[in-house]
């Protein structure tokens, strides 16, 4: 997904903009027209309009900090955890697991949504947003539907206890 923000230092909405896309774990690149001559000269290309913010995602020009239109273009994106995962059937004895089933965590990606919700290599994933969790494949199908999800409880093992997070797409 490639977003493009268009601002100026003494912006409010660009402010929250940003912030928005920040907290929500969205990689953008920022262009301050106020600076870049020719980022303004972009911008007025791609949009028709001289204001900021302009926010451009994958092609598909959003005027000011409309919310609506920004979350349904983000939704299209897959979600991602931060996390390399491993069927826990097939890495039992590598990582001395108390459970047959599941996504083992192989790593974490540093301030990661898996990160941020206390995730640790050797996690055992068993449930996300309600959906039973029994292979590294599932991880992937049960973020793939979950499009627009935005707050979800994910359950994992760690050692013999369970434990629980709720996640924020």
């Amino acid at each position: 997904m490639s977003v493009v923000i268009y601002t100026t230092p003494t912006c409010g909405y660009c402010q929250t903009a940003k912030k928005f896309l920040s907290q929500r774990g969205v990689p953008f690149v920022e262009k301050d027209v106020s600076r870049d001559p020719a980022a303004a000269q972009e911008m007025v290309q791609r949009s028709g309009q001289r204001g900021v913010p302009v926010i451009v995602v994958d092609g598909e020009v959003v005027v000011g900090f409309n919310l609506p239109l920004l979350e349904q273009l983000l939704s299209r994106r897959p979600l991602k955890l931060g996390v390399s995962v491993a069927d826990a059937a097939k890495m039992r004895e590598r990582y001395s697991l108390s459970v047959n089933e599941g996504a083992v965590i192989g790593a974490v990606r540093s301030g990661s949504l898996a990160a941020q919700s206390g995730l640790q290599t050797g996690d055992v994933i068993v449930q996300i947003g309600g959906h039973p969790i029994r292979t590294a494949q599932d991880v992937t199908d049960v973020l793939a539907r979950g499009r627009g999800l935005g707050e979800v409880p994910i359950v994992w093992v760690r050692g013999e206890q369970k434990m629980q997070a709720r996640l924020r797409f």
